[in-house]
């Protein structure tokens, strides 16, 4: 280690050190929340970085949900975005008008507006967003327990195939469903290619009264961020839980893990069901802010996407998946928007939209060379890849027990 990167990190520890992890943690918690009136001082026109903003924060909790499963159990996963696809179709069925027959087509509602600007009753099935969010997460988890089941006992490639399998079906079943799942029923579940739209905007628990964004985008940004943090908080207990002490011993060796009385078993159906829970948490935030759900919205590149945040972030580290999530979010929404004109400055002629994954593909491939264990690493992640954990470094560590366990080994 050079001389010049070891005062460096001996400043960094410094300055950490000035304040507890708590004072850090409410410092950020308020930086968050004057973000949309930070950007309402710098920039004249600021809807389309918060647009993209609470883009990221629905991206976010699906990292951090696949983190659970990748990064703390050591389970490779290629289907989230079926999670992501069962959360978004929840909010479809339980915010829209997509079953306009129920209720002898009045149509029930819960915490919602019953009557339309016109008056008349809204069919379909309304439930308060607030309310969804948490039956898509139960929901989902359930088929995170269904996916685990079978894959018990596979490690992997082949868990890679199967998980990427579970996440080609759940796609196809939904844009085949529209005369019940499996041709069992007459029910229009999905409507198709088409999608369901409009999907019903976000009401707040003691009004009938939704935001009417895009024109209201700071209140759906800070719904986006309550959302955030309790899955931050949910992630730290999680992690410093003995629950996630046995995903950890999993993640580094299975047999040994066995043998010290750790369940296999329940502690990796714990990790699909809760990684699948977050997902879908995601899920119906992000139908309901898009106003659609749509199978097109469900390819196998999303789940590489979110997998990639994971990795360049620094996998198994809470605040490492954050910082990926944010880096590849705008550079998918900013970057690639500069990079469109270049090929025409060249002679070529094709979007750069259409080579996406391939620009991604790159720069994952970039990192894994130049920086494998993630932009944020944890102490034990760096300890793998290094074999030296610098004493003064706690800013990878996840938590004070960790790195004492890291200095030990």
């Amino acid at each position: 280690m050079s001389t010049a990167t070891a005062t460096l990190r001996t400043n960094a520890a410094g300055i950490r050190r000035l304040l507890p992890n708590w004072a850090w943690g409410l410092i950020f918690i308020g930086l968050a929340i004057l973000y949309p009136y930070i950007l309402d001082q710098l920039m004249a026109s600021p809807d389309d970085l918060l647009d993209a903003s609470i883009q990221t924060l629905g991206f976010m909790i699906m990292a951090l949900g696949l983190n659970i499963v990748v990064g703390f159990a050591g389970l490779l996963d290629l289907g989230y975005v079926a999670f992501y696809a069962i959360g978004a179709f929840v909010i479809g069925w339980l915010g829209s008008q997509q079953f306009p027959d129920v209720a002898g087509g009045k149509g029930i509602h819960i915490l919602t507006p019953v009557k339309s600007a016109f008056g008349s009753d809204v069919p379909g099935i309304h439930i308060n967003f607030f309310i969804v969010i948490f039956i898509a997460a139960g929901f989902t988890a359930i088929w995170g327990v269904i996916l685990g089941a079978p894959t018990l006992r596979l490690r992997g490639d082949y868990l890679a195939i199967v998980t990427l399998a579970f996440g080609e079906i759940v796609p196809r079943v939904f844009e085949n469903s529209t005369s019940g799942i499996f041709g069992i029923g007459h029910t229009d579940f999905s409507n198709g290619r088409q999608g369901i739209t409009p999907i019903d905007k976000i009401n707040l628990p003691w009004t009938t009264e939704t935001l009417r964004y895009p024109l209201e985008l700071k209140p759906v940004y800070y719904v986006g961020l309550f959302m955030v943090l309790l899955v931050i908080f949910l992630n730290i207990r999680l992690r410093d839980s003995r629950l996630g002490r046995a995903w950890i011993a999993v993640r580094e060796d299975e047999v040994a893990a066995a043998a010290m009385g750790v369940n296999l078993v329940r502690t990796k159906l714990w990790a699909y069901a809760i990684g699948a829970a977050l997902g879908g948490f995601a899920g119906a935030f992000l139908g309901t802010y898009n106003n659609t759900v749509n199978v097109d919205q469900f390819e196998f590149g999303f789940s590489v996407f979110i997998l990639c945040m994971v990795i360049i972030g620094g996998m198994g580290n809470i605040w490492g998946v954050m910082l990926g999530a944010v880096v590849l979010s705008l550079l998918n929404r900013y970057l690639l928007k500069e990079l469109n004109g270049i090929p025409d400055k060249i002679g070529l002629d094709f979007d750069v939209t259409s080579i996406n994954f391939g620009i991604f593909g790159f720069f994952l491939l970039v990192m894994m060379v130049l920086r494998p264990e993630g932009l944020l690493p944890s102490s034990r992640r760096k300890l793998e890849l290094h074999g030296e954990v610098d004493e003064t470094d706690h800013i990878g560590a996840e938590s004070d027990h960790e790195l004492y366990e890291v200095r030990q080994s």
